[in-house]
């Protein structure tokens, strides 16, 4: 197999905001990613990925792009990401640029055209509807909490934003839209990037308007001409190139992702699914307080591991992003300092030995947690805030509120990465734009690079595996136990080669299955194997 294929790559997503500040401002920044970068090839990466680096007026955090061509002043300049790519591609690292073309700011200037002159051939970018009664056109509910659609009372007329109000949909069937949106991307590919993160970009197909029993998603997930509009941006920007690209599908299919993925129907290389990522929902409701479903985990991440690979699609695999808690706190033990050594060893060998491309979120190589926030002003999350305020108008007690934050909110993933035990975790030498955990003096970068029993030498050695040996990458998966209480078990097959992985996700001890024979070669562990018993929070890797 070609050692340079894409596939064998693991990505290692940066929350510019949050990673490294270079100007004092309590904000990370463009020349903060650049000084990092000896650290990021020391990682041993091949892709960074950069969440927005836009300029935008930062209502979700950059997710709100105001202006494709801008580089955000707080971040730095065009020439900074020059640099940055520059710097990269000297050391081997190829980047990765999020485009959201699902919605624009409201401060976009198609925007503002469309808002303020109904006959403007801007308004046709956006969906602008009238309503025959005083409510909006449909009950479609906004996946940041309201009514989707927004009144304008100098036309009479509403706009649709299945995000935040300031996040206008814009319309894929207006062929202007679209082959705007093209020279977007053919800009950036110019400028230099390898490859593009398409956010929501499953949503960009909308249907019927028209009143739903699920608030809509089933108008728009997925939607009509979704597929011929992603094949169709392939042929006019990136699906000549050398690309790497990947898609984040909300509420998606397996048999969407196939096609999606699937190389002979060019739409796009890879794609996000986040089913595995609900197991610790209430009935699929996201604002609750809620414990792991281990068996729900074990059994979403081998159905896609099986569905993708038998449709011959290829999926992203990842714990945390910038929208995740961290998986340490969430899925592992954070509650002593062993148990979160222990268990984010675990839960990265288990996530690195599946096939898929891998995705590292910034300080998950450290084993950063939640920062347990226990007070609303600690946060910084639009999504949160509206889920607080619904949370207080609906009832609920105000400790039962902060308990559902601390475990679910976005700001979990996005407080600054923690890089040494000095002051403001050595991020900003000014005052950090969100609170920062009070364990940054255990838990930092320049510890973890000292010891070499850290959480960080994992993740070092399971990149370096995955580039080594292709039974990673193109190996099939054989889910095992799937009903065992404790363990997760698979193996990994290509030609006559097989390889064992066992995870522990107990806080204790937890008897082998009386079948499974532990012969061949340690590739990997955490913890240890005594008596027939595999120690908490423990995983091996076993080339049988």
């Amino acid at each position: 197999m070609a050692q340079n294929d894409w596939r064998k790559s693991v990505v290692y997503q940066i929350y510019p905001k949050s990673f490294n500040d270079t100007t004092g401002n309590g904000e990370g920044d463009l020349q903060g990613i650049i000084e990092k970068m000896d650290y990021l090839q020391y990682l041993g990466v091949d892709y960074i990925w950069l969440t927005p680096v836009y300029e935008s007026p930062m209502n979700d955090n950059g997710y709100d792009i105001s202006d494709y061509y801008k580089i955000n002043e707080a971040f730095g300049t065009i020439e900074d990401l020059e640099t940055l790519v520059f710097e990269a591609h000297k050391r081997e690292l190829k980047v990765m640029l999020d485009i959201v073309i699902n919605h624009t700011s409201t401060e976009h200037e198609w925007f503002k055209e469309a808002y303020k002159n109904k006959n403007s051939p801007y308004r046709d970018y956006y969906f602008f509807r009238r309503s025959a009664n005083e409510c909006p056109p449909t009950n479609w509910e906004s996946k940041f909490g309201g009514n989707a659609w927004k009144y304008d009372a100098s036309t009479d007329e509403y706009y649709l934003h299945l995000f935040d109000v300031t996040q206008a949909d814009l319309n894929w069937d207006n062929p202007e839209v679209r082959h705007a949106l093209y020279d977007v991307i053919n800009y950036w590919i110019d400028f230099g990037v390898d490859g593009f993160r398409f956010d929501v970009i499953n949503l960009i197909s909308k249907g019927e308007f028209k009143d739903s029993e699920k608030i809509g998603k089933e108008f728009y997930t997925d939607g009509p001409r979704v597929h011929e509009y992603l094949h169709e941006m392939n042929r006019h920007t990136f699906g000549d190139k050398d690309m790497m690209t990947v898609g984040e599908m909300s509420s998606t299919t397996i048999g969407d992702c196939i096609k999606y993925s699937n190389e002979h129907r060019q739409e796009l290389s890879s794609v996000f699914n986040f089913h595995h990522l609900k197991v610790d929902y209430i009935n699929g409701e996201k604002w609750t307080n809620a414990k792991l479903d281990f068996h729900k985990l074990k059994q979403i991440l081998m159905e896609w591991q099986l569905g993708i690979y038998n449709g011959k699609g290829w999926n992203a695999i990842f714990w945390c992003n910038h929208d995740q808690p961290r998986v340490v706190s969430r899925f592992g033990d954070d509650s002593t300092e062993e148990s979160r050594q222990q268990s984010a060893k675990m839960l990265a060998t288990v996530l690195h030995m599946l096939q898929g491309t891998p995705y590292i979120y910034q300080g998950e190589e450290i084993g950063m947690t939640d920062p347990h926030f226990t007070d609303i002003n600690q946060y910084r999350d639009v999504e949160s805030l509206n889920a607080y305020h619904n949370m207080k108008n609906a009832g609920y007690d105000e400790q039962e509120i902060l308990k559902i934050l601390s475990q679910k909110s976005r700001d979990n993933a996005r407080t600054p990465v923690q890089w040494t035990s000095g002051t403001q975790a050595g991020f900003t030498s000014g005052e950090s734009w969100i609170d920062i955990p009070n364990n940054f003096d255990k838990i930092n970068v320049e510890a973890a690079m000292q010891d070499e029993q850290s959480i960080l030498q994992t993740y070092r050695r399971l990149i370096q595996l995955r580039h080594e040996y292709d039974i990673i990458t193109y190996g099939s998966v054989e889910p095992l136990y799937m009903n065992h209480e404790a363990l997760f078990v698979y193996k990994r097959h290509l030609d006559d080669e097989t390889w064992l992985i066992i995870a522990n996700f107990s806080n204790e001890p937890v008897d082998l299955p009386a079948d499974i024979i532990l012969t061949g070669e340690v590739v990997i562990q955490n913890g240890h194997i005594e008596n027939g018993a595999i120690g908490a929070y423990s995983a091996i890797v076993v080339a049988q």
